[in-house]
């Protein structure tokens, strides 16, 4: 075994030192890159990937699937807000059947059939009245599930108490429903209407003004807010609604452009505005003159009166009817001096630009507007350059000019668009952490592409070995060609005697033969005997 060793070990030098400093560089390179792939490929061959087993967990449904899955040696992940459990992918679905059979998950509520399970002559009236209304708020409760957008709802119901007398009036029930909504989900009229119907249909006498409403963040949903009426509350639903749209457009809009400046994960914005939801109809008669600079209107017709008198006499005084001051152009005669006069008039009708308009104002209209942004500074400085600050400011206010062009007829000053906009620079106490994005479904890309690269690795390697074994080869078929062509020695050997006889006659002979027959064995004892001497 040791003698093998050697061997090999012997083997391996010598091809070692017989190469050139550039092929020990290649080889060595090469297999560096062989172990570091395969090292790789190994990683990832044998790591698991981790897929959602169940979702949407309560915190006890998670710790039991949790215990159960520790008791059968399954290797578990458990997210962050304990909602989602995640297995190895190559386990999901036999998990799922075998968890099923064990009658896991348990939600811990009460549904219908523990009426059947539970029943017998030791249930009191109280336990039944108790389970009876746990498991219709359960029921409620999965019902309300199945609504697009809802994660959990939490349903309380409170019934009345039935009377033994004929004559009492019978109470209504009450319900309480607390909706745990998706994140950007919003329920709009149709779907709380219906989830008005569905609660009000699986309670009896339970009227709708006896149902409330709200989600996670106390956000009410009145049943009034799902008609199309005119009524106030709906009103409010509606203005609300585009009031929060447009600030919501203008805090994106800057949020991704001043994001772009500083970074997204160091600028805050938010923006109010004052919106005028009043809306006017009205008509309008307008008269405006054909020429606005002379103001004058076109001609339609035009009647000119001219008068003249020529005579004797004198004008008694005060004049004569028609004649007298305020004639134009009269000349009043003196004694018995001839007289003379003439009146002019012009009668002109003009035509004016006759205007009528219908106008319906916009149905909301922003009165003001506010920008307040916070910048966080780079690392290793106090605060943003006053240059820059300036330049975003530039920018909002560009922006507030463009919303509010003017307000009441009059275009807005730089003092007061400047009023309108607070840019501060202050270090972030905390930062939203983002979500990573799961990698774990499927094999990469790239992890395809270093496979191929060190198959086309080995496939290199394999062609300079087999180069060089078969350079080996010519080298060594050269070295015997060249001792099969070395000369004998030139010193001076006796000749063997030619005739006659004896042990060199004979040993002649035998060569001779051996030379004729064997030549292949003639030259393999030539060459023993030049390495003995």
């Amino acid at each position: 075994m040791n003698e093998t060793i050697a061997r090999y070990k012997n083997a391996v030098l010598t091809y070692w030192t017989g190469r050139e400093p550039r092929q020990k560089i290649w080889l060595v390179a090469g297999l560096i890159l062989i172990l570091l792939m395969a090292a790789t490929l190994t990683y990832f061959s044998t790591k698991q990937n981790f897929v959602p087993l169940y979702s949407q967990l309560s915190l006890q449904e998670t710790g039991q699937i949790k215990e159960t899955l520790d008791g059968k040696g399954i290797p578990s992940r458990v997210s962050k807000d304990g909602m989602t459990i995640e297995v190895p992918d190559n386990q999901v679905d036999s998990l799922k059947v075998e968890l099923a059979a064990e009658g896991l998950p348990q939600s811990g509520s009460i549904d219908y059939s523990i009426f059947s399970d539970s029943s017998g002559f030791g249930m009191t009236d109280n336990e039944f009245s108790v389970m009876e209304r746990a498991a219709m708020q359960t029921e409620i409760a999965n019902l309300i599930k199945n609504i697009d957008g809802v994660q959990n709802a939490n349903v309380v119901i409170t019934l009345p108490e039935e009377s033994v007398w004929l004559n009492s009036s019978q109470e209504s029930a009450t319900a309480a429903v607390v909706l745990d909504l998706k994140l950007g989900t919003q329920l709009d009229q149709d779907r709380v209407k219906g989830l008005y119907h569905l609660i009000s249909k699986s309670v009896p006498n339970l009227p709708i003004e006896n149902i409330v409403i709200s989600d996670q963040n106390f956000n009410s949903y009145g049943y009034d807010a799902g008609s199309a009426g005119d009524s106030t509350l709906a009103a409010f639903e509606q203005q609300r609604g585009i009031q929060k749209e447009i600030e919501q457009d203008m805090t994106r809009n800057l949020q991704q452009m001043l994001g772009t400046m500083i970074g997204p994960d160091k600028v805050l914005i938010s923006v109010t505005t004052d919106i005028d939801f009043t809306q006017e109809n009205r008509t309008e008669q307008l008269v405006e003159p054909v020429d606005e600079e002379n103001m004058e209107g076109i001609a339609v017709s035009v009647e000119r009166i001219s008068e003249a008198y020529t005579g004797e006499g004198s004008v008694p005084e005060g004049g004569t009817a028609g004649t007298g001051e305020g004639i134009p152009n009269f000349v009043e005669g003196e004694g018995d001096e001839n007289s003379e006069w003439e009146r002019t008039e012009d009668r002109i009708n003009n035509e004016v630009n006759r205007i009528n308009r219908e106008i319906t104002e916009s149905p909301y209209q922003i009165r003001n507007v506010g920008v307040q942004v916070m910048l966080e500074p780079p690392e290793g400085m106090d605060a943003i350059p006053a240059q820059q600050i300036a330049d975003i400011q530039q920018i909002l206010g560009t922006i507030v000019r463009t919303t509010l062009p003017e307000v009441d007829g009059q275009p807005l000053s730089q003092e007061e668009i400047n009023s309108k906009i607070v840019v501060t620079s202050h270090q972030f106490a905390g930062k939203a952490e983002e979500v990573a994005p799961d990698t774990s479904q499927g094999v990469p890309t790239w992890l395809y592409v270093l496979a191929a690269v060190l198959a086309l690795v080995v496939v290199v390697l394999v062609i300079m070995l087999a180069r060089n074994r078969k350079q080996v080869a010519i080298e060594e078929s050269m070295e015997e060609m060249t001792l099969d062509s070395v000369a004998l020695p030139t010193e001076e050997v006796p000749d063997l005697p030619v005739e006659g006889s004896g042990p060199a006659h004979e040993k002649r002979k035998q060569l001779e033969n051996m030379a004729k027959e064997k030549p292949e064995e003639f030259s393999k004892l030539l060459r023993s005997w030049l390495s003995e001497d």
